[in-house]
Parts: structure tokens; sequence; C-alpha cells
């Protein structure tokens, strides 16, 4: 366990701690808004792709072997990361790390379904909500420090996960003893190509159309049409072969549909909606780095509390269900009350408001998995996890990338309006501004613009938090399980057998 949460602090840590660096990193590299979106997507588009992938060999080969190499490359693509001269080599060291990150996120979650009872995985569900919150608190000050530490500076942003990364290897090699169960079994690596190539052209689509060019061109077309024919021979040879990268017969449980589909829309909702709010507290507010990640300590910690303490009580009761409604619920109130922030909001509103979100996200996430693997055979424990972590990280990539123009589309109307054409053609290139040298005049009017693009973004995303509401209120709750995944799997096992004699 020890292993697994330095593991997942290393993956939530990729994630969080360039959140207030960007803004410094982006102007240093002399990047765009679109280039902005871009270093986030880049990651959690590499993540969500390979997550399948990793979640299939883990069926195949040494669990223990595939969370080193993942680490391995995620320690790769930091390193890169801290010495780019460009946004192009910092958005490939993105990927490099994304494909590391998405190891990350589908082994710890299958390994912990192998050891331990669906009865007693909310408790440590509970434990690994608790150091996704440490990571996402620690994350965004030890950006906002190393920024404003004139000897440390940006670049250590991405350095400072290395020691934890091979931490992380150490402990795993001394303490985690799985069996392997080889099994002859081809990689579909085309359905993988298929797939990954399909989502890439939709979010390119997404991400660039209404500034690289016009919604309505051919541009719009030819990435919509190859995306959609892409997915669609994907979902054709994942029907076909022997062993699919997402099985699609895993969809015949409604549970895992159900939670599936709240997993994306949550994701929609939440990294769509919170990667942009580090831009917000420095540039609307005018907030350091160092004070931009104090600035999200409320929800992280409302995150922090609420994940606990709904795994302690699913494990004492073996209820769950109320969990993820209550969790849709508060989750849908937080996106709503955060629509509503300007660049004259007070930081004690702002603070109720990332509580009630953070509350309502702790509720919510952690058990979509639960509910999901507690209702598969053991042999699909791994598929339907990594099913689950596919889906919630596409929605967070697509999330962030349709959020992300709204934000920008909105950002750059704003400022024309505010400064008039001829002085808002500088922005022409999205290019993210540094308050430092503007006017007075125009600095008002960038912070009123990133304020009410900010919450033009929460208005966005309030809906798919509403959805997903909705779906986890048909999902149907069953007992919890209290035998753990390799117990399951030896009985499932046994019961052929038995029936032969």
């Amino acid at each position: 366990m020890s292993g697994l949460m330095a593991g997942m602090f290393v993956a939530i840590l990729a994630s969080t701690v360039v959140a207030n660096a960007l803004p410094r990193i982006i102007t240093d590299l002399r990047g765009s808004q679109s280039s902005y979106t871009w270093v986030v997507t880049s990651e959690l588009l590499a993540m969500t792709a390979t997550v399948p992938i990793w979640g299939k060999l883990s069926d195949l080969y040494d669990k223990k072997l595939l969370i080193q190499l993942s680490l391995g490359m995620f320690i790769v693509g930091s390193l890169v990361a801290g010495f780019s001269d460009s946004v192009t080599v910092l958005i490939i060291s993105r990927v490099v790390q994304g494909i590391g990150a998405g190891g990350l996120t589908a082994l710890a979650q299958v390994v912990m379904a192998s050891i331990i009872p669906p009865r007693e995985l909310g408790r440590y569900s509970g434990l690994f909500g608790a150091v996704f919150a440490v990571g996402t608190v620690a994350g965004p000050l030890i950006g906002g420090v190393m920024v404003d530490t004139s000897w440390l500076g940006w670049r250590w942003c991405f350095f400072i996960g290395v020691p934890f990364a091979v931490l992380a290897i150490v402990l795993l090699q001394l303490t985690l003893d799985l069996p392997v169960v080889r099994r002859k079994a081809k990689v579909d690596y085309l359905g993988a190509f298929l797939i990954v190539s399909g989502v890439s052209a939709l979010l390119l689509w997404v991400t660039l159309g209404g500034s690289q060019f016009a919604w309505m061109s051919w541009q719009t077309l030819a990435l919509v049409a190859g995306g959609a024919v892409l997915i669609g021979l994907a979902v054709l040879v994942e029907s076909r072969v022997e062993e699919p990268m997402i099985p699609l017969d895993i969809f015949r449980n409604r549970t895992v549909s159900l939670t599936t589909l709240a997993s994306f829309l949550v994701g929609v909702a939440l990294f769509g909606g919170t990667v942009f709010l580090s831009q917000y507290f420095q540039i609307s507010l005018g907030k350091s780095p160092t004070v931009a990640g104090l600035m999200s300590l409320p929800m992280i910690l409302g995150m922090m509390v609420s994940t606990t303490v709904a795994g302690q009580i699913i494990t004492k009761t073996g209820k769950w269900k109320a969990f993820l409604v209550a969790g849709g619920v508060v989750m849908t109130a937080g996106m709503g009350l955060l629509a509503t922030i300007g660049a004259d909001s007070s930081f004690g509103l702002l603070a109720l408001y990332m509580v009630v979100l953070g509350v309502g996200v702790g509720m919510l996430m952690q058990n979509l998995v639960l509910a999901a693997q507690n209702d598969v055979p053991a042999t699909e424990l791994g598929a339907a996890t990594s099913v689950l972590s596919f889906f919630r990280s596409l929605g967070g990539a697509v999330g962030t990338s349709a959020l992300g123009a709204v934000l920008s589309h909105r950002v750059t109307g704003e400022i024309e309006k505010g400064l008039g054409g001829a002085a808002a053609g500088d922005g022409g290139s999205h290019a993210i501004p540094d308050l430092t040298v503007l006017p007075a005049q125009a600095r008002e009017v960038v912070e009123q613009a990133y304020g009410n693009a900010t919450a033009d973004v929460f208005l966005a995303g309030a809906p798919f938090a509403l959805l997903a509401l909705v779906a986890v209120l048909f999902v149907k709750e069953k007992p919890l399980k209290t035998q753990s995944g390799l117990e399951r799997l030896a009985a499932e096992s046994e019961k052929p057998l038995t029936a032969a004699h």
C-alpha cells in the first residue's frame, strides 16, 4: 500500500504541480492560451488513451513489473519537461508523463482490487482519496513556491516528482508480491491505435475550433468525420478480436455502464472547471502563484474529509449508493455556485463554494469505482477498473479542451469589447497577458475578462455534473462482497470443476 500510495501521489503531483506555474511557464516559453490548454490536455489525453492498454497488459503480464515500468516512464517525462526549452518539447514530455500516469491510474486500482475485498475497499479508497487530496494540495503549493523562489524556478516543478517515483519503485520491489498468471493472448494493438487516433482527432477539433479555424469549416468536417470513422472502426475491431482493449460485453452490466457514464461526466465537469481556477486566482484576482496554491486548499480539504469519512462509513455499514447520490447533488451545487464568481469575489465566498464542490467530488469519484468492481466477475476486475479510469480521464481531456475553448473565446470577446479591436489586436494569438506590463485600465479589463470567463466555464460544466447525478440515481445498490479479487478468482475458477464432479 505504501508503494501504491507513493505512485499515486506522483501521478497526482504531475497533474497539479503545474497548475500555478503554468501562467509563468507559458509566458517564459512564449506560448498562447491554446498552448496553456494543451500542456494540461496532452497529459490527460496520453493517460486516457493508455489506461485500457495498461489494464489489458495487467491481465497478461506481471502487474508489479508493469507498474514499475509506468513509474520509469513518468521519471523520463519529468526530466525532459524540466529541461524543455519550448512549448513543443514541454507538450511532448507531458505525453510521456501521461503514459506513465495511465499505468499508475489503472494498475494501482487493479492491484488494490486483487488483494482487498470490496467490503474493505471503502476504507482503503478513503486513504487513497486522502493521498489524492494531499497530492492535489501539495502540487499547486509546491508549484507556486518553486515559481516564486528565484534560485529554483518552474523547472523544479517537474524535477520534484522524480524522488517520489524512485521511492515508489523501490517500495514496490521490496513489498509487492503478486502471483503472475500468464495467459497466451494477443494484445489488441490495432484497437488501441484506433481508439487513440479517434479520440485525438475529436480533441484536436474541440481544442482548436473557434481559434485556429472556424467551427463550420473543412477542418472541422475532417476532424469530426475522421474521429467518428476511427471510433466506429475501433468498435468493430473490439467486437471481433479475442482480447479487446475495451471488452464491449462489459457494458451489458448495468452498474458498469452507469458508473462509466457518471465517471465520464464527472471528468468533464471537474477537470474542465477546476483546471482554470489557478489562472483565475492569478490573473483575475492578481494573486501570486504561492497564494493561488493556498487559495485552492478549501476544495481539497472538503474532498479529503468527505472521501475519508465516506470510506469509513461504507466499510462499517456496507451501504454505498447514498454517497453517490449525495455526492452528485453536492457537486452540482458547487459547480452552480462557482458559476457566480467574478473579478471582485471575496475569498470567503470562494472558499465556501470550493468546499461544497470538494465534498461532492470526494463522495462521488472513488465510490463509482467501488460500485463497479463489486458487481463484476473477478476475471473482469482489470477491465472494469480500466474502463472507468479511461472514461473519467477522457471526460477530463474533453472537459479541459471544450471548456478551455469556452474560456478563450469569452476572454477574447471581453478584451476586444473593453479595449476595442485595435487594442486587442495584439492578442490575436490568444497569448496570455502579462499583467505586470499592462497599464491600469487595460489590466482592469483583463481581470474582469478572466473573472467572467471562469464563471462561464463552471456554468458550462454544471449540466454535466447534473447528468452524472441522474446516472447514479439509476445504479442499483448491491451488497459489498467480502472476498478479495484473488479469492474471488480462485472461487470462480473452481466452479466448473465442482460441477464436473
